[in-house]
């Protein structure tokens, strides 16, 4: 299952926001970029991995706010399916929590 258009709608909302860039994901779909950091990516309508300090990872996890990652769930990636319109927002929310991390680790640097 998986939300039409979800694609779209996030790739539109992550390239407003300051020094985001896309590019095409080694494993495919969309990477979101600052940089040479990634916050995340897309494949297609359907899922998004995220990048978090292990210990916001543990947080978002044990909130039930994601799962961890599908492939390596070891590591501070989570997932997030989207499965209704409502998860739009809500992967959004997530993207942007990690893309205020990465503002946060560039400025310190």
């Amino acid at each position: 299952m998986s939300v039409r258009g979800a694609s779209k709608i996030i790739v539109d909302t992550l390239l407003t926001w300051d020094g985001m860039e896309t590019h095409p994901h080694r494993f495919g779909g969309t990477e979101f970029r600052i940089g040479k950091r990634e916050i995340g990516h897309i494949h297609g309508d359907s899922l998004v991995d995220i990048p978090f300090p292990t210990k916001i990872r543990d947080e978002i996890v044990a909130a039930g706010e994601a799962l961890p990652h599908h492939i390596l769930p070891e590591t501070g990636w989570v997932s997030f399916y989207l499965r209704e319109e409502g998860d739009v927002e809500h992967a959004l929310a997530l993207l942007k929590r990690s893309y205020e991390i990465a503002l946060k680790q560039k400025s310190r640097v």
